[in-house]
This record gives structure tokens, sequence and C-alpha cells, in this order.
């Protein structure tokens, strides 16, 4: 029971990952919000149940976002938190119990929750300095040149008395008035419609020219202060009076209350009314009025215990379902879903929802042809729900899931005994799992390759430049110029194509470790591919090691080291190493002996954020000088290393009387020892 507990730990932990990499870098979601809403509470109450399985690398402990494209990275002067949801009264009650346990007495400040992207307005001296996304909470992108484009952002403030320093946190959105005319703009010059204002808002705001990004209607709401030196508020709401006061756009659909009833009031108002509102919202936030009381009641590792989001349930309408379509991912999974009469629903147009295998079909008595419920919260694809049983008149029809690949007609199986899913086991050529890990080898989780996204890497493959990943890295700029896509956004080929060429020569030079994880070899992630690359220090030494070798590694265990067996046994992916190795992908680390083994022996938990690491770098950082970086606090442990919002392992390190090293000692320790 534990190892599968474990196990469902560490796949939400990976899913939600995944997803978090699709909302907040690609802006294409592609599940609803409710759906992530309930993979995440099932996260939070399985590791709430089972403390003692909890990943260091949780999403719970971290703040949701925290993914960058191209633009520079640059600290929050306070960290930027997220905020913590409840989806009914009874989870409302629960929170105020709690705040009222605490002794806190206080009034109210509701306010609805604008559905746009996370800002934080950097003001010094009355003068905006600088703007971020939000990041990891921790760090965020540098988006000043195109928050400066929006008019109701103000490049200076007004009035007397300003801060020396003040960061404003707030949403940039896409006005629904102005969303339709942008979509039907888009759509006439040949371009993807944007799916919903959030993404309209994300996209418009990451654009490398601050030109586009002034063509569109985007506005902002402020919402929080960070860091402010010169000035100090004793109330939520008379800091949104000061804010209002500087110039700075504050909302004004906003409401301070002191009963719970008033704020039960606030919500139902709104949800009644949410489609009157200039801006997407998806809920209500209840906050403590009192500064004072924020304090006294203070933060979790990613949220503060006095904010609460109420989220409104998803919508749900009718629509006629026209077909049972399937598509064929990475891994070659084959994934049902519905084709529908366009229907409108939580402020976009949907033809496409979900159905994720055919025993889910089979259990909701779907059939082609029914009026189908369909829920959705503001995402790409939404859910379907149930047939309108009563809506059906004979002529509908059963789907049968198809025995051959739509891409490469391969003929579909089961994998393993008991596996819902359905495969194509094509890999080598499947079009559509070429083009999916095309498309991971680009991404940030990989090889972090510019330009190389899911269109790039389908035109690749269109155009017949690359038959599979092997060729990628043998590409010419002569190569690219028979394609249109790498000519399309220029009128001559060097634009793309350069940035292109020089992603792929970047990638080369990348860690030994992340060249694993692209290879896309079953249940290796990043922190087993740092372990092996420790370990064996090239690929060729990777290849030649046994199951047992490879199992004996901390961290890889039996069944990855099978997988990683199996993998280099196959012919093509041998093809794969082959030619990456003649394009002059190193696969081979650097030798660690320049490195002083200054850890040899040594066992170390990084918790916590770190400013100049992430936590692969820590523990690289810790491998590479011979130490071992373990993920839990033990007698064994000698030292923990705490960054900001520590947690749990932080309390137990105190316990067993562990050294406890801050940023500053891990670093000293990293270059001297321990003597």
């Amino acid at each position: 029971m534990s190892a599968e507990i474990r196990h469902k730990i560490q796949e939400l932990c990976e899913e939600i990952a995944d997803h978090q990499f699709k909302y907040y870098v690609l802006d294409a979601p592609s599940i609803s919000d409710a759906a992530f809403d309930k993979l995440w509470k099932e996260l939070v109450e399985l590791e709430k149940k089972h403390p003692q399985y909890r990943l260091e690398s949780s999403p719970t402990l971290q703040v949701g976002g925290g993914f960058s494209t191209s633009f520079a990275q640059f600290d929050h002067i306070e960290k930027m938190m997220s905020l913590d949801n409840v989806f009914d009264e009874s989870e409302l009650a629960t929170w105020f119990d709690r705040i009222e346990k605490s002794g806190v007495k206080n009034s109210w400040l509701c306010e609805v929750k604008v559905d746009g992207l996370a800002i934080n307005l950097l003001y010094e001296d009355g003068r905006l300095t600088r703007a971020l996304t939000r990041g990891n909470g921790t760090t965020g992108e540098d988006v000043t040149l195109n928050i400066k484009t929006i008019k109701s952002v103000p490049t200076e403030l007004s009035g007397k008395n300003l801060p020396a320093t003040l960061e404003v946190r707030g949403e940039v959105f896409f006005p629904l008035q102005s969303f339709d005319e942008l979509n039907d703009s888009l759509e006439e010059a040949g371009k993807p419609r944007f799916a919903n204002p959030r993404n309209a808002a994300a996209g418009s705001l990451r654009q490398k020219d601050p030109k586009i990004t002034a063509s569109r209607p985007l506005d902002v709401v402020v919402h929080g202060i960070g860091a402010a030196t010169g000035v100090s508020f004793e109330k939520q709401s008379t800091a949104y009076e000061l804010l209002k006061g500087w110039g700075l756009p504050t909302s004004k659909r906003y409401k301070v209350v002191s009963s719970r009833n008033e704020v039960l009031d606030f919500i139902k108002g709104y949800e009644k009314d949410r489609h009157n509102v200039e801006h997407e919202i998806d809920g209500v936030v209840i906050k403590v009025n009192e500064i004072s009381a924020q304090n006294s009641l203070g933060y979790t590792s990613r949220a503060p215990k006095w904010a609460i989001a109420y989220k409104y349930p998803p919508e749900e309408v009718v629509t006629k379902l026209l077909d049972i379509k399937v598509s064929v991912g990475r891994t070659g999974r084959v994934t049902p879903f519905a084709f529908m009469e366009p229907v409108k629903v939580a402020g976009s147009t949907v033809t496409n929802a979900t159905l994720h295998n055919a025993q889910e079909i089979v259990r909701k008595g779907i059939l082609i042809g029914d009026t189908v419920l369909i829920r959705k919260a503001g995402d790409v694809i939404p859910e379907v729900l149930a047939p309108v049983l009563e809506k059906r008149d004979g002529s509908e029809r059963a789907f049968v899931m198809p025995s051959k690949c739509p891409d490469c007609a391969s003929k579909l199986r089961a994998m393993s005994e008991g596996d819902v899913d359905i495969r194509c086991p094509n890999s080598q050529s499947c079009p559509a799992q070429v083009v999916e890990r095309l498309f991971y080898i680009g991404s940030r989780s990989a090889l972090d390759i510019d330009v190389l996204g899911y269109e790039a890497a389908a035109a690749l493959l269109a155009d017949k430049l690359v038959i599979d990943e092997g060729d990628l890295f043998g590409l010419t700029l002569k190569d690219l110029a028979r394609s249109e896509f790498f000519k399309k956004k220029d009128s001559s080929l060097s634009v793309i194509a350069d940035r292109f060429i020089a992603g792929l020569e970047l990638a080369k030079t990348r860690p030994l470790w992340r060249i694993l994880v692209a290879l896309s070899i079953r249940h290796v992630g990043p922190t087993s591919a740092q372990a092996l690359a420790n370990k064996f220090g090239s690929i060729a030494n990777i290849q030649k090691a046994s199951a047992q070798e490879l199992a004996d590694i901390d961290g890889v265990g039996q069944v990855m080291a099978e997988a990683i067996v199996e993998w280099f046994s196959i012919d093509w992916h041998k093809q794969i190493v082959k030619k990456w190795e003649k394009a002059g992908v190193a696969l081979v680390d650097a030798p660690k002996e320049k490195i002083k083994q200054t850890l040899a022996g040594l066992t170390l938990v990084v918790t916590g954020s770190l400013v100049d690491f992430t936590r692969d770098d820590a523990a690289e950082a810790i491998t590479s000088r011979g130490g071992k970086a373990s993920s839990s606090v033990s007698s064994k442990t000698d030292f923990l290393v705490a960054g900001d919002a520590a947690g749990s392992k932080l309390d137990k390190a105190q316990e067993l009387g562990i050294t406890i090293l801050d940023e500053a000692g891990f670093k000293k320790l990293l270059e001297k020892g321990i003597n």
C-alpha cells in the first residue's frame, strides 16, 4: 500500500507540473480549471494523510507558474505568493473557524478574483523601474517595456508622501468587450484564435516586440502590496485608497464587511452577475482587512493564511456531440476526445472536449450523436460530463475505439496487462509521437531550445527535414530554407532560422543529465538523470552498465534500471545516440577532477527556496563535489540547507541536532568543505 501511495503522489506531482507548464509557459492549458483543482486537492489530501511521502519538489510547496520563456529574470524584493482555494460554503466556514480560533478579530475585505496574469510593479521614488511576472514566486520575467504600453499603468506615481520603494501586485487582463474583436482579426489573418481572455492577456504581454503589446487593449487591476519602505498601512482597504490616490488602477469591485453572512452575500451576488463584469472572474477573494492581523496569522510555504479564494463552480452547457476522434501523445497513448457543435461557455467558444479513455466513455454512457452536458472554466479543452438522455432520438451510435493508429496505421494495443489505455507501438516513426518528442526536447524541461515549439516540431517532420529526433542536431540553414515555417515570420530566412540554429548549438553543450532527460527514457527524470551522469560520466558508460549496476545507484532502483537497459537495447535508439554524437552533442560530462571534492562523504538535504540555486542546481552542486543530495532528513544527514519557507524538514533537523546552513553557509561549504 505504501508503494502505491508513494507512486500516486509522484504521479500527481508530475501531472500537475505538466499542466502548470502548459498553462503558464505555453498559454495552452489542456484541462479545465476545475479538473486541475481536483488534481490539486487530491494531492494536498494525500500529502496531508501521508506527509512522509511528500516530495521535496511537490507543486504544493511551490508558487504556481514557476516557468520562463526568453525574458530576463529578476528577483522580487518580497516573495509573491499564491492563494489557497475553497470550493463551497463548508470549506469556507472551516477557514473562517481557523481564523477565529487564532484569536484574530477583524473585518473582511471581499473582492472579485480577476482571471488574468499576475504581475508585480516596482516603483522607486515614485517611478516605475521594473515589472515582473510572478514566475516561481521568488523570481519573475522582466516585462517592463510591455507593461509601460498599458495606458492604465502610471510610469510615475502622483500625489504627495510617495514611498521610497513600493511593490504593487495585480493582474493583467484582456477586457471582454475587445476579446472577440481580437480573435476575429486573428482568424482573418490566418492565425490561431486565443482560447480565452486569460490566454489573450498572457500571449499579448509576452510579446518580444512591445509594439505588438501596445496594439492590444490590455488593462491592469492592482490588489496587493509586497515590499514597501517609507509608508505603512493599517488596513487592506486603506492601502487600496492610497494606491488609488497615487494613480494606480485599483478595482471598484471590493467591499469591507463585518460578518460571514455579508461575505456570502458578496460571493453569491457576483456569482449571479459574473458575466456583467468587464473582465473574466473565477471567484471571490476574502482577506483579513487589518494588516496587524495579517501579520499575526502569517503564511504557509506558498500562500497567506489570512486570505482565501472562493472558486465558483465550473459552468455547464449542453451541445451536440458530432463525433469522437482520437489523438496520439508522446508515449503513444491514444486518447479519445469529443468533437462538438461550437458552443460558448465561460467566455470562449469550444468544439473539443476530453473523454480520457474508452472505458470512461462506456462508464458515462456517451454515444456519438448525443446531446451532452459539458463543463468548462475558462480553459481550452472542457470535460464531457454526461449525455442528456431525454434528447435522444434513436440515431445515436456507440463509439468504437480504432484498432489502428490514426497517424501511422499501426495496430494499437495495451502495453501491459490491466492497462486501461491503448497505445501505438510504432514509437520510432509514428508522426504524432515524433512531433511530441521533438517538442519535448525543445522544452525547458529538457534542452530548452529556442524556436522548437510544437508548430516548429510539426514543420520539421512534415517538411521531411527530420525522420526522428536523431536528425535534429544535424540540421543546417540550408535545410531550413526548404520549410515555409522558418520563413513565415520574416520576409527572409534569417531571423527565425538563425535563432533555431543558435538554439541547437547551445543545446549541444547542455550537461549530460539534461541530455538523458531529452532522450525520453521511461521513468528517467532530472534527479535520477543527475545521479546517473555523476556516477557514469557518459552515455557510453550508461549504455554498457548492467541493470544491477544501474539499480544500485541511489535514486534509480530496479524498475528504472530495467527501463534504461531496455531503451539502449533498441537499435533505432542507439542510432539516435550515434547521430547526436556525430553532430557534436556533448554525451560526456566535463571531467569532475577540476571540481574540488569538498563534500566527499557528506549527506545534505536542501529545503525551501534559495536565491541563487534551483533545486536541481543545488543537487548538482552537491553531487559534483562528492556529496550525496538526499530528499529526506534522518540521523544520517550531515547538513540541512534551509532557504525561504523551509517547513517541516527544518523542524526535524532541529529535533535531531543536525547542523543547519543558510544559503551563504551552503556556498562556503561548497567552496571550502568542513575544514
